[in-house]
């Protein structure tokens, strides 16, 4: 039965980070990472398209927070401890340069997330810290203030123990057998599928800024909305998505959205269109658009307000004035499901906030046992939130746990 003073469960990029942080401010200690694959830090490896999205140029912890359907409370003090400017500074100590991209998304400049995956494996092997592969939980005991682990490779002894999983419902199980609470996990960060004629055949498409909202709720959004072959994506639905997880999961993803595609109210919209009406009045309606939209999805909303492809503006009645309104402030599509964004999932769940001390990181329920990552029930919106969140949890964890009297 090996033995050690520190244990750490998962492989991925909290674990790694923790590990390393641990080791690096106490050199006494007898440090290991258990990650059940074949190699750890696999989220890492696929984020941000294979460039590994590290952060978000956000400076501001009330202004960060904002960005974490779960876990914005909770997470206002650790973000004073340890947030953006220490994890770039973090990178750079280490000879990894992070930049900023125009939507505030950070990312190392060799774009190659393989950066970050190197980093952490030779910051490992410079702390000595132990990365024992193939080794899956089965049971986590705690006999006489120390952590007993087996594992379908033998058993483990540790001090202390850091649960950093991510969203894994095995680990779930052996917590809610040490009387932890699992809020119960359900997709985040997903695309909507919607089936309808005016974005059938115009994927790829980017309406630059909208608003989107459900119907007959508060959940609403703002940003880039991206047609795909299925249905709607980008940061708009993204972010819709994220805040609305537990609704949106109880009406089984069948739901209507209402979008404003220029972002003005449908009164203002019809005297605009009333003035172009005049000022446009021999000009084609279909050929061009005056809102800065798209032109094929302008040309599908006119269409879908029953103006023909060779209608002027001059010709134009109320009812289809007051119809390419209603297409450009408050188009209604139906939601039947949902689709992952891309490859990364993420899933709104975890350990109960409340029996977290988010001073350390530390259990309220048990001494000696720290959680960073989203085995907690923290999520947040796409572009380098979730782990931001992982490298604060992490760094504050560990600089508990690498204390030992």
């Amino acid at each position: 039965m090996t033995q050690y003073n520190v244990i750490i469960v998962g492989g991925g990029a909290a674990g790694f980070f923790a590990a390393i942080n641990i080791a690096e401010q106490n050199l006494d200690l007898k440090v290991a990472i258990l990650e059940r694959g074949s190699e750890g830090l696999q989220k890492v490896k696929i984020s941000g398209g294979g460039r590994c999205n590290v952060t978000h140029a956000e400076f501001i912890p009330s202004e960060l927070v904002q960005n974490y359907p779960r876990g914005e409370k909770e997470l206002l003090g650790p973000f004073h401890k340890f947030m953006t400017g220490d994890t770039i500074e973090w990178f750079e100590k280490r000879g990894v340069t992070l930049k900023i991209e125009d939507d505030g998304r950070m990312f190392p400049e060799s774009n190659s997330s393989q950066t970050i995956i190197d980093c952490f494996l030779n910051e490992a092997k410079k702390y000595k810290v132990e990365i024992l592969y193939n080794h899956v939980v089965k049971s986590i005991q705690n006999e006489e203030n120390i952590w007993k682990l087996n594992t379908n490779q033998g058993d483990f002894l540790s001090e202390k123990l850091l649960i950093t999983t991510g969203s894994n419902p095995k680990i779930w199980k052996l917590l809610e057998a040490l009387n932890h609470t699992i809020s119960e996990p359900v997709p985040s960060l997903f695309t909507f599928n919607i089936n309808d004629k005016r974005i059938k055949d115009i994927p790829g498409v980017v309406a630059k800024n909208v608003d989107v909202k459900v119907v007959d709720s508060n959940l609403k959004s703002e940003g880039p909305l991206l047609i795909t072959h299925v249905g709607m994506s980008a940061p708009a639905i993204l972010k819709l998505s994220a805040f609305g997880a537990l609704e949106l999961a109880e009406c089984d993803y069948k739901f209507s959205i209402e979008v404003n595609f220029i972002r003005q109210s449908f009164e203002a919209c019809f005297e605009n269109l009333k003035l172009l009406k005049q000022e446009l009045n021999k000009k084609t309606v279909f050929k061009f658009s005056p809102f800065d939209l798209p032109k094929r999805l302008w040309q599908q909303l006119v269409l879908a307000s029953n103006i023909l492809e060779l209608t002027t503006w001059a010709d134009l009645n109320k009812q289809q004035l007051e119809a390419l309104a209603l297409q450009l402030t408050k188009a209604i599509f139906k939601v039947d499901g949902k689709s992952t964004f891309k490859e990364e999932f993420v899933t709104a769940g975890g350990i109960n906030l409340k029996e977290v001390n988010f001073k350390t990181f530390e259990s309220r329920l048990h001494k000696n046992m720290y959680f960073a990552g989203e085995v907690l029930n923290i999520d947040a919106v796409t572009g380098g939130f979730n782990f931001q969140n992982a490298w604060t949890g992490a760094f504050i964890a560990a600089k508990s746990i690498s204390i030992f009297n």
